[in-house]
Formats: structure tokens, C-alpha cells, sequence
């Protein structure tokens, strides 16, 4: 028997210790393949929304033109979800500054209860759209960015728990 106790069942040899080891094996394979590849996507991905946001040329002003939580991106020009978020929160700055604090649909109500004539909330109707569909084109990037680290963090942790699982089942 030696060191073990009377009572406790063998350690190794049984039918499910075999199944077990299976797939313990079979998982950590499964998760080692997927890791590498997740981290090649994230990769890929961050690339992708770069060149993206890049190509579009958005410069932050430089100078003092930039509120003081915005002024380290001063003459920048917009390149990573970061970047991007910033950019949006500057663009919300100026709309709301420019309609007041008021939304699209509210300036767009108030319009068309006006019968559509005021020229001044017909301008003031574009302005919040287009900030405010700009401001959501911005954010859409900066959450493409956070999935890329997502999926990095992920395909690491497969990484790691695939190493685990073998190791376990290779004991």
C-alpha cells in the first residue's frame, strides 16, 4: 500500500483517472490552439481600428483651444480608441455648447413644432446630428480598441490555462 491510506482510492490507472487525463489533454490542446490565434486576431484588430481612425486625419487643435482634461492630446492626431474617446468628448463639448445642453430629438421636436420654418433650429437640428453621429462614430472605434485588449487578455489566459490542463493531465 504504501504511503497511502487504506481507504483512498488509487491515484492513477482507473478508467476515469484515463477519461479525466483525456480530457484534460483534449481541453488544454483545444486552448493552446485558440490562444495563439485570439492574440493574433486582438492584434489584427488594434491594426485595423489604427489605420482606420488614422486615415481619417483628425488632428486635436493645439494650443490653448482644448478644455484643461483634453490638452495633453494638443495637436495630436487621433490614432487609438483612447485618442478617439477624447476626440468625442471634445465633440460633445462643442455641441453642447452650441445647442445649449439640448439633444437632437429635442431641438429636432422643437422644429418640427414650429412648423419647420425657424432657420436658426434647422441649423442648430444639423449641428447636434452631426456632432452627436460623429461623437458615436468616435466611440464605436474606442470600443472596437477596448475588444482588441479583450481579446488579448483572453487568448492569454487560454494560453495559460491550456498549459495548466496539460501539465495537470502529463502529472
Amino acid at each position: 500500500m504504501g504511503d497511502r491510506l487504506p481507504w483512498s482510492p488509487p491515484l492513477y490507472g482507473t478508467r476515469l483517472d484515463r477519461m479525466i487525463q483525456f480530457i484534460l489533454l483534449l481541453v488544454g490542446g483545444a486552448l493552446l490552439v485558440a490562444a495563439p490565434i485570439m492574440i493574433v486576431q486582438g492584434v489584427a484588430g488594434r491594426r485595423t481600428v489604427s489605420r482606420e481612425l488614422t486615415e481619417q486625419h483628425i488632428t486635436f487643435p493645439a494650443g490653448d483651444g482644448l478644455p484643461a482634461a483634453l490638452s495633453r492630446y494638443a495637436g495630436r492626431t487621433v490614432h487609438t480608441g483612447a485618442e478617439a474617446r477624447a476626440y468625442s468628448d471634445l465633440i460633445a463639448g462643442h455641441v453642447a455648447a452650441a445647442t445649449g445642453g439640448r439633444t437632437y430629438a429635442e431641438i429636432a421636436e422643437e422644429w418640427q413644432a414650429g412648423a419647420r420654418t425657424d432657420e436658426r433650429l434647422r441649423r442648430l437640428r444639423e449641428t447636434a446630428f452631426m456632432g452627436q453621429s460623429l461623437r458615436g462614430t468616435l466611440l464605436g472605434a474606442y470600443q472596437a480598441w477596448q475588444i482588441t485588449v479583450l481579446v488579448m487578455g483572453l487568448g492569454t489566459l487560454c494560453a495559460a490555462m491550456g498549459v495548466a490542463f496539460v501539465a495537470l493531465a502529463l502529472r
